[in-house]
């Protein structure tokens, strides 16, 4: 036999054993699921079989989430052109209603503001005058149209001036109609925009605060929301307008109907979303920040079943023992679908139809499983 005859039987040979131990391994790995039980062992057992049953199934989600305010409901307060803060009454956790004077300011700026606006509004009264004046000499070609024109240009620049010397000291709350001589003032008042409580207090008295800084915090606690959190598994039981109920781990007889309003679309890292549900009606004891729990009946549908306890957990996946034999199981993996305290949806149910499913006692089989492979 010449050496290329050699070199073929040792490949046809050598394929053979692969061939061998991939059978081996295959009927290895089938054996590992496969338990058969002793008749003393089957009798301790006191398994049950049952078979895939129609039912009309539904459940209960149980979620958790905690209190949020929409970014509208949440207020920044500063001050408008800075100042010195002479004094506040704010403590977080404090109520204030719109319109409250929250704190007084105090600068040199605000009293220089004022004389610029009540110098400008004198100087406008002239200069109208002396504007209706040339206007009426210009009419009767008794003035030139240059000297007109230049009249009309300062009067109309000191009417712009008055304005935004008005605007500005409206954003510091002075009034300008009931500005005068008399009533000057570096001292200005600051107010709540919203009825609501204070959230944070960013500064103490004598502080000088910038226009940019941030002094207090406001939340209108109006229209909170309920911010669940969902794992993608439990997505597609929920739409806008479910209703669910909430409740504090403290008190969980106290419930809060809620309607769902918005699903996020973005799954987070842990492939969960963030779901905004609206309070029914609005709760002085619900504090932004606050964990609850909520509770939402998906909708019932008919499914293929079999009994909660039929369903084993293994190394993250789910397997039923279907009987093959007397006293002999085969553990085969399942897609679960809704669960419930009573039954557990089987989404591959065709492929158990027909078959004999333990429904009792399930856990001791696979126990025996276990530690038969060991």
């Amino acid at each position: 036999m010449n050496k290329l005859a050699y070199i073929f039987l040792a490949v046809v040979f050598a394929a053979c054993g692969n061939k061998q131990n991939e059978t081996a391994d295959t009927a290895e790995a089938s054996a590992q699921e496969v338990l058969a039980l002793t008749p003393l062992q089957a009798k301790q057992a006191n398994v049950t079989v049952g078979s895939l049953v129609k039912e009309s199934i539904n459940t209960t989600l149980k979620l958790n989430g905690k209190i949020d305010v929409p970014p509208q409901n949440m207020i920044s307060v500063s001050a408008p052109l800075g100042g010195y803060l002479k004094s506040t009454h704010l403590l977080p956790g404090a109520h204030v209603a719109k319109g409250e004077v929250i704190a007084y300011l105090e600068d040199q700026l605000y009293v220089q503001l004022q004389q610029e606006y009540l110098v400008t509004k004198n100087a406008l009264n002239v200069s109208q005058k002396e504007y209706e004046r040339q206007k009426t000499l210009n009419e009767n070609k008794a003035t030139s149209d240059k000297v007109f024109q230049q009249t009309e240009a300062e009067y109309q620049n000191l009417r712009i001036q008055l304005k935004s010397l008005s605007e500005k000291l409206k954003l510091i709350g002075i009034q300008p109609e009931s500005l005068n001589e008399n009533s000057l003032s570096r001292v200005v008042p600051l107010k709540s925009p919203i009825d609501g409580y204070v959230s944070k207090v960013n500064v103490n008295i004598g502080k000088y605060v910038s226009p940019a800084e941030v002094m207090f915090e406001l939340v209108n606690p109006t229209d909170i929301h309920l911010a669940l959190t969902v794992f993608e598994k439990d997505v597609n039981h929920l739409f806008i307008g479910q209703k669910l109920v909430a409740y504090t781990n403290n008190n969980p007889e106290k419930k809060y109907p809620c309607d769902i309003i918005l699903i996020g679309k973005d799954f987070g890292a842990d492939r969960s979303v963030v779901v905004h549900c609206h309070f029914d009606s609005y709760d002085k004891s619900l504090i932004p920040g606050m964990f609850l729990q909520a509770e939402v009946n998906v909708k019932s549908h008919e499914a293929m079943v079999v009994p909660h306890d039929a369903v084993v957990h293994y190394e993250g996946k789910n397997y039923v023992f279907v009987q093959q034999a007397a006293n002999t199981y085969n553990m085969v993996e399942v897609n679960v679908g809704v669960t419930n305290q009573t039954f557990s949806e089987i989404m591959n149910a065709e492929e158990l139809e027909n078959k004999k499913i333990v429904t009792a006692n399930a856990y001791t089989l696979l126990m025996a499983l276990k530690n038969t492979e060991e």
